[in-house]
């Protein structure tokens, strides 16, 4: 099993990154489970926190490529997206969901509910289950607490609208496994 960035070049752009992503095993410090849900942003996309330029925020979507770029949503739940593209470009994928796989009772004791399905169906719930905060900002994603493992099969991938965002909502960068249960919310149709 390829444990090495899960073979993904993180240095393409981000939209052809979160399709690639969707079944890959993300893991951090152990926890964590298959990726079913991501949405990619670039700099040219007025969704993006990088359309207006670099700022303190988000400096790290400036950085290298494959690195990790967490930022706080609505002052309440940390984001978690993987660094795309080359260094001052600002592309990124956001991960907004996965499968519970590996350290469920961790993940059930930091979000505070049983169902599996609940534990990770949203970008803040990825990140209060796995246990992402702002410390996690800026690191590699090819070394510790990081570990990201090739799919194991060939997965559906399909391809929508993005969700919770305002501008661009009509771009197809939404990108989820077919049939997986564990969605943010169910795939509307394109």
């Amino acid at each position: 099993m390829k444990s090495i960035l899960a073979d993904i070049d993180f240095s393409r752009d981000s939209s052809v990154v979160a399709r690639e992503l969707i079944g890959v095993t993300l893991l951090i410090d152990g926890v964590g489970g298959r990726i079913v849900e991501t949405e990619a942003y670039d700099r040219l996309d007025p969704a993006s926190h990088t359309f207006g330029g670099m700022t303190p925020r988000n400096a790290a979507m400036f950085g290298p490529p494959a690195h990790a770029y967490v930022y706080r949503s609505y002052g309440i739940h940390w984001c978690l997206n993987f660094v795309c593209r080359e260094v001052e470009h600002g592309a990124g994928v956001l991960i907004r969901a996965i499968e519970p796989l590996f350290g469920v009772d961790a993940m059930r004791a930091r979000r505070g509910v049983d169902d599996e399905r609940l534990l990770c169906s949203g970008p803040g719930k990825v990140c209060q289950a796995l246990g992402v905060t702002h410390a996690h900002n800026g690191l590699p994603l090819d070394a510790p607490p990081f570990v990201l493992l090739a799919r194991e099969e060939d997965v559906a991938v399909l391809a929508g609208p993005r969700i919770g965002i305002s501008k661009a909502m009509e771009v197809p960068w939404r990108f989820v496994e077919g049939g997986s249960r564990f969605l943010s919310k169910p795939m509307r149709a394109s």
